[in-house]
C-alpha cells in the first residue's frame, strides 16, 4: 500500500499550514465530531475492565471509602483535563503533549513528554491484548460450558498466539481509518454502558437478599474517612491509573470537526461519562457484596482481580451473568484499539518536526491515517508482550505496575505547560487565571505528589511481584529504567536530527513550525 510522506525539510517552507497555525500532517479533516471524540475517550479508558480489575484492591486498601477515593482520583483527572483543553484550544495539533510541553518547556522536556507518552501506551496495549484474550476463553467457557475451552487460557502457546491474533486486528482495524474505529467504538462502548447500568440497578434491587450486603451511607464519599495517608495514596494510585486514556480524544483534534473546541469538550464529556459509571457501580457493588474478605466481599484477596468474574451469576443471573464476561472482552478489545490513537498521531507529530524518524510521518493517501506508526506501534506491542510473557510473568506484571510512574509523569508536564505557555495571560480575567493558572497547576502538583510517592513505594521489592534487582524492587528498576531509556534515545536523536534541538523547527515563541520566506 503506497504511502505519503508529510514531513518538512530543514530550511524549506510548510505546506498547507491549518488556520490555528498547526501544519497539515495529511491526516482526514472533519471525520469526528463531539459525541464520537467522547466514545473514543470513554473506549481508551476501558471502564468495565477498570472496575472489575480495581474494586478488590480499592477495598483492599481504603475499605468503604472507595467511592470517595474514585472522586479523589478524579480531581487531578479533571483539573488536567482543563489544560488540555485551552493547549488544544490555542494548538489543534495531533502530537498534544510533546507539540505543548515542547512550546512552553523547549526541545528536550518536550520529547521526554512524548516519550512518557509513547511508553506508556505500548505497555498498556500489550496488557489490554493479554485482558481480552483472557476473557476471551474465560466467555466461550461459559458459553460452551466447557472448562477445557476455559483452561486454554493456561496455555502459553495458544495464549500468546490469540493474543497476537487480537493485536493484529487492533492494528488493521486502526490502520483503516478513524471513522473505521468510531463506529466500531459506538458499538462497543454502547455494551459496556449497558451491561453497567444493568448490574447496577440489579445489584441495589437484590442487596437486601445476601449476607454482608449494606446500606448505603453518605460516609463512604467521605475521602478524610481513610484510615491512614499511606492507605489513602495507595487507592489514590489505582484510581489515578483508571481514569487514565481519556485524552485519546485529543489525539484526533486535527480530525476532528471544530478541532480548536470540539476535543477539549469531549475530553470533558468523557471524564463525565467515566466518573458517574464508577461511582453508581461502586456503591451498587458495596451495597451488594459489602467489603468482607469472604466469598463475594470485595476485600476478598482471592476474588480481588477480577470482582465480576464472582458477581456475575449472583447478580445477574446464569443467562444474563455472560453479558458481563462479554462487557469485559468488549471493554479490553475496545480500549486496544483506541488506543493505537495516540501512540500513532504522537508519532506522526514527533516525526513531522524532525524529532523522530522520517519514516513515521508518512500517512496512508487513502485511510488518511500515520499507517507507517500504527503498524510499528503493532509490532512492538507483539513483541512485546511476547517476549515478556516468555521471559517471565512477573516482569510483565512489574511493567504494568510501572505505569502509574508514566501516567503521572506526562500528564503532570502537560499540566505545568499550559501554567507556563499562559503564563502572559493569567491576568487578563479571572477565568483565564482559574482553567489556564490554578486548576491546571493544582493538578500538576497533585500528579507530581503521586509521582514521587509511587517512585518510593516502588523502591520496595514487596511493590509488584515482590521481585527484585540487587535488593531494589523491580518495578523501580523497570519504571526508572524505562524513563532513562527515553534520555538514550533522545541523544541519539539529538545527533541524528539537530535542528530539533536547537529549537529550529518547533519553536516556543512562533504558533507553527518555522516557515521561511
Amino acid at each position: 500500500m503506497t504511502q505519503v510522506e508529510v514531513r518538512p525539510q530543514a530550511g524549506e517552507p510548510v505546506r498547507g499550514v491549518q488556520e490555528a497555525g498547526v501544519p497539515d500532517k495529511g491526516l482526514g479533516g472533519n471525520s469526528v465530531g463531539l459525541m464520537g471524540g467522547a466514545v473514543i475517550g470513554v473506549s481508551t479508558v476501558a471502564p468495565v475492565y477498570c472496575l472489575t480489575a480495581t474494586l478488590g484492591p480499592t477495598v483492599g486498601e481504603v475499605g468503604l471509602q472507595m467511592p470517595a477515593i474514585f472522586l479523589a482520583g478524579f480531581l487531578p483527572m479533571l483539573l488536567v483535563a482543563f489544560a488540555y483543553r485551552e493547549l488544544n484550544k490555542a494548538l489543534p495539533d495531533c502530537g498534544t503533549s510533546f507539540t505543548w510541553s515542547v512550546k512552553a518547556f523547549g526541545p528536550r522536556i518536550g520529547w521526554m513528554c512524548g516519550w512518557g507518552l509513547l511508553v506508556a501506551t505500548v505497555v498498556v496495549l500489550s496488557n489490554l491484548a493479554g485482558v481480552a484474550t483472557s476473557f476471551f476463553y474465560l466467555f466461550l467457557g461459559e458459553v460452551t460450558g466447557s472448562e477445557a475451552v476455559a483452561a486454554l487460557d493456561g496455555n502459553k502457546a495458544a495464549h500468546i498466539l490469540t493474543t497476537l491474533v487480537f493485536i493484529a486486528i487492533a492494528t488493521a482495524i486502526s490502520y483503516r481509518g478513524i471513522t473505521a474505529t468510531k463506529w466500531v467504538q459506538y458499538a462497543l462502548v454502547g455494551l459496556q454502558l449497558t451491561v453497567l447500568v444493568m448490574f447496577t440497578v440489579m445489584a441495589i434491587t437484590k442487596s437486601d437478599e445476601v449476607a454482608g450486603a449494606l446500606d448505603f451511607s453518605w460516609s463512604w464519599m467521605n475521602p478524610f474517612g481513610v484510615d491512614s495517608f499511606a492507605a489513602f495514596t495507595a487507592g489514590l494510585s489505582l484510581s489515578i491509573f483508571i481514569y487514565w486514556g481519556w485524552d485519546a480524544c485529543l489525539s484526533v483534534n486535527e480530525e476532528s470537526t471544530g478541532s480548536a473546541k470540539t476535543p477539549g469538550r469531549a475530553a470533558l464529556l468523557a471524564i463525565v461519562v467515566i466518573v458517574a459509571s464508577y461511582l453508581m457501580v461502586a456503591v451498587a457493588a458495596q451495597m451488594y457484596a459489602g467489603v468482607g474478605e469472604k466469598g463475594t466481599g470485595l476485600g476478598n484477596p482471592d476474588t480481588a482481580d477480577n470482582v465480576f468474574a464472582v458477581l456475575a451469576e449472583p447478580v445477574m443471573g446464569s443467562g444474563l451473568g455472560i453479558l458481563l464476561f462479554l462487557a469485559v472482552l468488549a471493554s479490553a478489545a475496545a480500549s486496544l484499539q483506541t488506543t493505537f490513537i495516540p501512540v500513532a498521531r504522537t508519532a506522526l507529530a514527533m516525526s513531522s518536526y524532525q524529532a523522530m524518524p522520517a519514516s513515521f510521518a508518512k500517512v496512508h493517501p487513502r485511510f488518511k491515517t500515520p499507517g507507517r506508526a500504527t503498524v510499528v506501534a503493532g509490532i512492538a506491542t507483539g513483541v512485546f508482550y511476547a517476549v515478556m510473557t516468555l521471559l517471565s510473568e512477573n516482569v510483565l506484571i512489574d511493567t504494568i505496575y510501572a505505569l502509574g510512574l508514566m501516567i503521572c509523569f506526562y500528564y503532570a508536564i502537560t499540566a505545568f505547560a499550559c501554567v507556563w505557555y499562559f503564563r502572559g495571560e493569567l491576568r487578563r480575567s479571572t477565568r483565564d487565571l482559574l482553567v489556564k493558572g490554578v486548576y491546571p497547576g493544582v493538578g500538576g502538583l497533585m500528579l507530581t505528589a503521586v509521582f514521587g510517592k509511587t517512585l518510593y513505594d516502588m523502591w520496595d521489592p514487596a511493590y509488584g511481584s515482590g521481585s527484585a534487582v540487587f535488593g531494589v524492587g523491580s518495578v523501580f528498576v523497570i519504571g526508572v529504567g524505562l524513563l532513562l531509556l527515553g534520555v538514550v534515545l533522545m541523544l541519539a536523536m539529538q545527533r541524528r536530527s539537530p535542528a530539533f534541538f536547537r529549537g529550529e523547527v518547533l519553536t516556543q515563541e512562533t504558533p507553527a513550525l518555522v516557515v521561511n520566506d
